[in-house]
């Protein structure tokens, strides 16, 4: 149990820090040049990983980089930038907070692990603490923007069930590294295509940008890859759900905003989803 709770934490720091890249990117990077973002953040972040662990793929680990960078990284990335532009950040953050059941689906599809009750339990709990965490009156909804964060939202949760499947003997450094590195490399020249020249970056972007590497990137697709090595995909998703939590404490603490009670409502159920579909060992 305490072995459980500890990969628990560690998980956690890839949810935390992509919420809080949320705030990151809207106050200091570009926001007209999606696609040179993506990439930005994917490949110095794999590039960073393989300064620490220098090692090429071998065998198979080739085409699967491929696969899993395409899945998790590179067109992940494009989608997600694709639907927080075209979208309201409640509408979208909602939809990917229904990957915790779609993960469940997909280990028992590719992983033989069939969904417990506890952890659907869990997630719908969760869920709807989202929904109630992030309720905004949403005018008007443009189904391009839909149609792209459930595209990202599938292709993200088969590709971590797919890469929790192709991990073993792989060492974490080196399944992220390549991953992000295969993602960024897949971004670049639809970046030079479609956006034309690099963004001119000035300080704070700069600064911005860092962060996003480091911390929001590379450290937190380790943390997450480390979870999914030692938990089951669906508590790993549960986990997940601590993404949108992050952003709107963030916006209380930094932006000044407030919490309204079906917020707090929302935040208790959040986390409240999250401990009852904890594995029990």
């Amino acid at each position: 149990m305490e072995a459980t709770w500890r990969w628990g934490l560690v998980t956690a720091v890839a949810p935390v820090a992509w919420g809080s890249n949320y705030y990151v990117t809207h106050e200091f990077l570009p926001a007209d040049q999606p696609l040179y973002g993506a990439a930005i953040r994917a490949l110095p972040a794999g590039l960073l990983l393989l300064a620490v662990r220098p090692a090429l793929p071998h065998g198979s680990w080739w085409w699967r980089s491929l696969v899993l960078g395409t899945l998790n990284m590179g067109a992940f990335f494009a989608l997600i930038y694709v639907s927080a532009q075209l979208l309201p950040t409640s509408l979208a953050s909602t939809i990917m907070a229904t990957s915790p059941v779609v993960m469940m689906l997909f280990a028992w599809l590719l992983l033989s692990v069939r969904p417990q009750l506890r952890q659907l339990l869990g997630a719908g709990v969760g869920i709807a603490g989202v929904c109630l965490l992030l309720s905004a009156g949403t005018t008007s909804v443009d189904l391009r923007g839909v149609l792209a964060s459930v595209a990202a939202m599938v292709m993200s949760s088969f590709g971590y069930v797919l890469a929790k499947r192709w991990s073993d003997g792989i060492d974490l450094l080196s399944l992220t590294a390549w991953q992000l590195v295969a993602g960024g490399l897949m971004l670049l020249p639809v970046a030079v295509m479609v956006e034309g020249a690099p963004p001119a970056l000035d300080a704070p972007a700069v600064a911005g940008f860092g962060y996003v590497i480091v911390v929001a990137t590379a450290l937190a697709f380790v943390a997450w890859f480390a979870g999914l090595r030692h938990l089951d995909a669906g508590t790993v998703g549960l986990i997940g759900l601590l993404n949108p939590v992050t952003g709107v404490l963030l916006g209380t603490a930094i932006a000044a905003e407030s919490l309204s009670l079906l917020q707090v409502i929302g935040l208790v159920l959040v986390l409240a989803g999250i401990t009852v579909g904890r594995p029990i060992r």
